[in-house]
């Protein structure tokens, strides 16, 4: 009877124990999750075929969809029903574009993407019966990056040995545009920026944002520059100096880029080999320059002749109010009318050698009261500065700036370099 229990007991103690090993093992399987889908502009690629290509030189959207077995009365439906959003005729040979196609046999064309650049692009949906356009733009990441410089040669070359884009050097010219003189940097001039870096996934470049702020130090002297809104109503930004007045001035200083060099200055008793070394006077600045350079405007102004005459070749003359006029000569084709308004910095044409000439230039002419002058030793006149009601607010505003850049310091090298601390903001 005892041996009976025993084994009743035993028994019952193996079925307990088999019952929580089974409870257990059903409590260890874990479910298996389906993989997140991989999205590309919004679109689940587990359900098309993805094809990347660039436009071909002569191929045109209709060519395209058309490879990818879309039928022309349909493209035609698609480009009139877009029109507002996208014009299918400027697509530009080498630009991206990628095509989502249904991934049966035929795989034909549903979804286009026209990449204008690393940031945006038209997106173009065909695939059911209501056709769709729309604009896409990749979301960017902001770094304020800090930078200094000394000038050994010349400004391009310093800063493209701190690896800096040469669109940020024009940025940099264009802000001192009206109080330097780039042509007569001298070695040892200095600078330093507080500025914006753009970047998509973290790490691809995508580009410049705003010049905060700038030092440049030249023959000793410091010159401040900050991008502040004065007028919050227009909403336009500008550059002002420590004291608040604005560093736009009247006229540019060049009516080309910064880059390129002044052959021969306005002279009165130049000798010119083109007409036997005699003395003939220079009313003008020539700035060399290589074939097809663009020609700024350096004030705002009317058209008051555009035409091709004798020496002068191809020019063009622009009357900027009662006092002064300027003139553009030697240009290889014009780019304006008579009567056209023209804005500061606007391009008026392209750098020739028309009319009497031993190579390409611009011969730049001044006017001051009828009388042609040498622009650079006039005393031209600057904007406005700001309001005294608005002073003490672009004071406070200026006041971190300031103390960045002046703790900003150089670490001599071949082209003194520093660089801070990354601030980041994201649009």
């Amino acid at each position: 009877m005892k041996q009976i229990t025993y084994l009743l007991l035993l028994t019952l103690c193996i079925t307990l124990s088999c019952k929580k090993e089974d409870k257990k093992e059903i409590t260890e399987i874990k479910e298996v999750k389906k993989p997140e889908p991989i999205m590309f502009f919004g679109y689940n690629l587990d359900k098309f075929n993805m094809v990347n290509d660039t436009i071909k030189k002569g191929e045109s959207f209709g060519v395209i969809l058309d490879r990818h077995h879309v039928m022309y009365p349909k493209i035609n439906k698609i480009a009139t029903t877009i029109k507002d959003t996208f014009d299918v005729r400027r697509v530009r040979t080498g630009k991206p574009y990628t095509i989502l196609t249904s991934k049966d046999s035929l795989q034909k064309a549903q979804v286009f993407i026209y990449k204008h650049n690393r940031v945006q692009a038209t997106i173009i949906d065909f695939k059911d019966s209501i056709i769709s356009a729309f604009k896409h733009k990749k979301k960017i990441k902001v770094i304020e990056k800090e930078i200094a410089g000394e000038i050994n040669s010349n400004l391009s070359v310093t800063m493209d040995s701190l690896g800096l884009h040469a669109s940020l050097t024009n940025t940099v010219a264009d802000i001192y545009a009206w109080t330097l003189d780039f042509y007569r940097l001298q070695k040892g001039d200095n600078f330093k920026l507080i500025y914006e870096e753009k970047f998509i996934n973290d790490t691809v470049f995508v580009g410049y944002g705003e010049v905060k702020a700038a030092l440049f130090n030249h023959k000793g002297e410091d010159l401040y520059a900050y991008k502040f809104i004065a007028d919050t109503i227009k909403n336009e930004a500008d550059y002002y100096d420590e004291k608040g007045n604005m560093l736009r001035s009247t006229f540019l200083k060049s009516p080309i880029k910064f880059q390129y060099r002044i052959s021969s200055r306005f002279n009165l008793r130049r000798r010119i080999k083109l007409y036997g070394n005699k003395i003939r006077p220079h009313r003008g600045t020539d700035f060399a320059a290589p074939y097809g350079t663009p020609i700024m405007t350096t004030a705002s102004g009317t058209v008051v002749e555009s035409a091709r005459r004798g020496g002068n070749g191809n020019y063009v003359k622009v009357k900027h109010n009662s006092t002064y006029t300027t003139q553009y000569l030697h240009m290889k084709r014009r780019k304006v009318r008579v009567g056209d308004y023209v804005k500061q910095g606007d391009i008026i044409g392209w750098v020739g050698m028309t009319g009497n000439t031993s190579g390409p230039h611009v011969c730049y002419r001044f006017w001051k009261n009828r009388v042609q002058v040498d622009p650079f030793r006039e005393k031209l006149p600057s904007a406005k500065p700001l309001a005294d009601t608005i002073k003490p607010r672009y004071f406070k505003y200026i006041e971190p700036f300031k103390k960045q850049l002046d703790s900003i310091y150089f670490v001599k090298k071949v082209d003194s370099i520093f660089l801070g601390q990354d601030n980041l903001a994201t649009n």
